[in-house]
């Protein structure tokens, strides 16, 4: 009986171990049902997202955020042209739509050769005198403007014009449109869906992106292309404000009237272009200001430049023998992004030259021919990691086109920059870093072995350089949240509340004259003459009676 006893109490505290195991079970599956409830109130959860992006450099940054998107649950779908060059058709982090727009009524193909062709343009442009550069760059600049724009109107027309497309996208039911407004096809498409929009922005229309969203006072602010900083001198001030006049009257006059039958066949009466650019529920600027010129902003803006940064990795082994073999002289890493191929051959030979008579050695991204002057220190890649090399300890100096990628990336890892810029707003880009002490800056147009070696040895031995940059890179990196973590927050911020209008100025839905207070003037002036002549009246009046009042006394 004893043993039929215990074995009971054998079974009974089984019973009790096999209970307590269910139960520890289901009380972890109620803890990760609270957790994916927890995710789901907080916006983590995958949400759907269409993407416009822009092709070239700026597609290279738009990607980073959909890496990050995609890890983070997202799913991902990207309108491409069939004849972009950089935003490949396949890819595991989004599914594509490729449209095949009618090309434009110029026939201009925008892809590389394009650009090389712009870059002879420039540099041919930096030779002339001051005021005919700045007349010929107006000139290109709205002849280039009306390319892209025709460009952006034939993609967007093609994709309205397509009902089943358009069909397939309201299907879809997306939560969010992230565009690249610098060409309005993204925008003009998520105001056509009714879909709440964040910006991946820099540039947007003629100008720089703040000018649209806002304040923008020439008296501080430069304006594109202008090479001053935010401290102008009265000329300067003056030529400041006849650019921002220029951008205006490119905005108004080029751009904007591109697209006005397009919105009258898509869009209901009294639509307009600028309206839908503000109405963007939040602007992720690709700066900051460790880089920028301080500027009034706007709450719906987030810096986040430098997102793409990131530290680190090591390189192929073969590379990485190459930077240990440089010894205590370093490295010097050289790249101009990717827009254009290959520099003019003369500006190739002097920069070969100059590398050759130097200790450091040179890694040095080069399509083309091989120049005949290169030396045995220097290394030539079609392609190179360009964010590890620059983290790398061996890494002395960048030189560097201007593009922000670039630049950010160089700030990040503290590197000092010597400046080589060729194109658009490369020559504002290297001189914010002018201005802040961490860069010298060279004219390509008019480059010389001498020169490229001089200003590239006070790069290398001026050790101010190198401080002023970690300081710089040290600032940069001092924020609560990364530019990356805060580009996804705001992305998913949009998406939790269906938009962001609260963030949204009522400046945007003012007439010009009621924005700078016009009307109000006006008003006051009108105010203030009525009572002087009342004044002058009553007054008039009291005098001629008291005249007439001392004649009849006499």
């Amino acid at each position: 009986m004893m043993r039929v006893h215990l074995k009971s109490s054998n079974d009974v505290m089984g019973m009790c171990g096999g209970t307590a195991v269910v139960l520890r079970r289901i009380l972890c599956l109620l803890l990760l049902l609270v957790f994916i409830r927890g995710c789901h109130s907080n916006g983590i959860r995958g949400g759907r997202i269409l993407v416009f992006p822009e092709d070239g450099s700026h597609w290279l940054n738009m990607e980073v955020i959909l890496r990050e998107l995609h890890s983070r649950g997202h799913n991902l779908t990207v309108l491409r042209s069939a004849k972009s060059w950089y935003i490949p058709q396949n890819s595991p982090v989004y599914t594509s739509i490729t449209v095949n727009p009618a090309p434009p009524p110029a026939g201009e193909d925008l892809g590389p050769d394009f650009y090389t062709i712009l870059m002879q343009r420039s540099l041919k442009l930096r030779r002339m005198l001051p005021v005919l550069r700045f007349l010929e760059q107006q000139k290109d600049t709205a002849a280039m403007l009306m390319m892209f724009h025709s460009e952006a109107l034939c993609m967007i027309s093609t994709i309205l014009d397509d009902s089943v497309l358009v069909a397939k996208l309201r299907v879809s039911r997306f939560d969010l449109m992230l565009t690249d407004p610098a060409f309005p096809a993204g925008v003009l498409l998520a105001q056509y869906l009714g879909m709440p929009m964040v910006y991946n922005v820099r540039w947007l229309n003629a100008g720089e992106a703040h000018m649209t969203v806002a304040p923008t006072l020439p008296s501080y602010v430069p304006m594109y292309n202008s090479l001053f900083s935010d401290n102008m001198d009265l000329l300067q001030r003056t030529e400041n404000f006849l650019r921002y006049l220029v951008i205006l009257l490119q905005e108004h006059l080029v751009i904007l009237p591109l697209y006005v039958n397009l919105l009258q066949r898509h869009f209901p009466p009294g639509a307009d272009l600028l309206s839908m650019q503000r109405s963007a529920d939040v602007w992720l600027m690709r700066v900051d200001f460790v880089f920028e010129f301080p500027r009034p902003t706007m709450p719906n803006v987030v810096y986040v430049g430098g997102f793409q940064c990131r530290p680190a990795e090591p390189l192929p082994a073969d590379l990485e023998a190459f930077m240990q073999s440089s010894g205590e002289h370093g490295v010097v890493v050289m790249s101009l992004g990717t827009l254009v191929s290959a520099l003019p051959k003369e500006v190739t030979k002097a920069v070969a030259q100059a590398f050759a008579l130097l200790p450091h050695k040179v890694v040095w991204r080069f399509l083309g021919e091989r120049p005949s002057s290169l030396g045995n220190n220097t290394l030539l890649l079609d392609w190179l990691p360009q964010n590890d090399l620059l983290g790398h300890p061996k890494t002395r100096a960048f030189v560097a086109h201007g593009g922000t990628n670039g630049l950010y990336e160089a700030i990040y890892h503290g590197v000092p920059v010597l400046g080589l810029p060729l194109l658009f707003d490369q020559f504002d880009n290297v001189l914010r870093l002018q201005v802040r002490g961490v860069a010298r800056v060279l004219e390509a147009a008019t480059l010389t072995t001498e020169d490229f070696l001089e200003a590239l040895r006070d790069v290398l031995e001026n050790k101010s350089y190198r401080h002023n940059m970690q300081k710089l890179s040290g600032l940069h990196r001092d924020t609560p949240l990364s530019p990356l973590a805060s580009a996804t927050f705001w992305i998913e911020y949009v998406m939790r509340n269906g938009g962001a209008s609260h963030l949204r100025t009522e400046a945007y839905s003012l007439p010009w004259y009621s924005y700078h207070s016009l009307d109000v003037a006006a008003l006051l002036l009108a105010l203030s003459g009525a009572s002087i002549w009342a004044s002058v009246y009553v007054c008039s009046r009291l005098c001629c009676r008291s005249s007439r009042r001392k004649t009849k006394l006499e």
